[in-house]
């Protein structure tokens, strides 16, 4: 199938409707497999899928250098975007500070060129608004970047709408990530309007709901003991039992269009806007695969109106929600 182009921002960024996120290949989803998950991302490649999402953090590290071995040799057919901002503790990488200072946005820069083996970035975020540093420093910083060639386009993730008009005033923002599914409607109360206003792409993470939103997970019993889903409120206890009832809203819509319930989740995003470009995250072929699929599912206004219905999920989306939406 041939997926769509669509532009974030209105600087020239041009990627697939839907893109890859690669966290779960290194971290944070139990353990991974390095040989599964460059299949997965040359699959990507084979489908149509351009537009590729990882971290420094994610390892930390080790996702960027996944990814950067992955698309060796095919540079030119993938746009990648990093992150930089949150620094885990080497000795203790639960431990987790953020940094916007403009000296450490050219360290940060440095290093995943480095490790993505690659000359330039498509698109670095900020991937935390560091509260002690203002905005338009860590910025002032990025901007330089772009003047430098290292950096082609910039974007923010999990920022407030003044930081975002903030940000943009310093040097144009062509996309703003955050969380964003059937579960976690935050963003169109003022973060999508503030990007339609100012002409910035969205690019939605865990439009599954960290795969919850795929009726494949009941219990935490399902999860490897180093999933940190584990530890996030919206899978504890009554939260979760509450937050079933959410999947099975999607279940049922799904059983009576004849597809998955996570093609129900993303065709949901997708409707958002063809200024959205959701991230669903997987190591694996036959998941991407299905997410793709995802692209031919058209909801009707009634579907729509059937999970607008839906109670939003029970539970901060993090255990520690400081660092989100500054």
């Amino acid at each position: 199938m041939a997926i769509e182009t669509i532009a974030l921002g209105t600087q020239g960024l041009l990627v697939s409707r839907q893109g890859l996120g690669c966290m779960g290949m290194s971290d944070f989803y139990g353990p991974g497999n390095d040989e599964e998950s460059t299949a997965t991302i040359h699959r990507a490649l084979e489908l149509g899928v351009d537009f590729f999402d990882t971290s420094d953090m994610y390892g930390p590290h080790t996702n960027e250098v996944l990814l950067g071995k992955a698309l060796a040799g095919r540079r030119d057919e993938a746009v990648i975007a990093t992150k930089f901002g949150i620094v885990r503790d080497p000795d203790d990488p639960t431990k987790r500070g953020i940094n916007g200072r403009p000296e450490y946005v050219h360290q940060a820069c440095d290093g995943s060129l480095q490790r993505l083996g690659v000359d330039h970035i498509d698109l670095y975020y900020q991937h935390r608004v560091d509260p002690d540093t203002p905005i338009e420093e860590t910025i002032g910083a990025m901007a330089e970047l772009v003047t430098e060639g290292k950096v082609r386009f910039l974007g923010l993730s999990e920022a407030a709408p003044a930081t975002i008009r903030r940000a943009h005033a310093v040097h144009p923002i062509s996309a703003l990530q955050t969380e964003y599914s059937v579960w976690s409607r935050d963003p169109e109360q003022e973060i999508l309007p503030t990007l339609r206003e100012l002409g910035i792409g969205f690019v939605p993470y865990s439009p599954l709901g960290r795969g919850f939103l795929t009726g494949a997970l009941r219990s935490l019993d399902d999860l490897d003991e180093s999933d940190f889903r584990r530890y996030q409120p919206r899978f504890q206890g009554d939260n979760l039992a509450d937050n079933v009832a959410i999947v099975e809203v999607v279940d049922q819509l799904a059983s009576a269009k004849g597809c998955t319930p996570g093609q129900i989740a993303l065709a949901f995003v997708h409707a958002a806007g063809r200024d959205v470009a959701p991230i669903p995250g997987t190591k694996r072929r036959t998941y991407l695969e299905e997410n793709v699929a995802a692209l031919d599912v058209e909801l009707t206004e009634e579907d729509l109106a059937v999970l607008d219905a839906v109670a939003p999920a029970k539970g901060d989306r993090y255990a520690d929600m400081s660092p989100v939406n500054r």
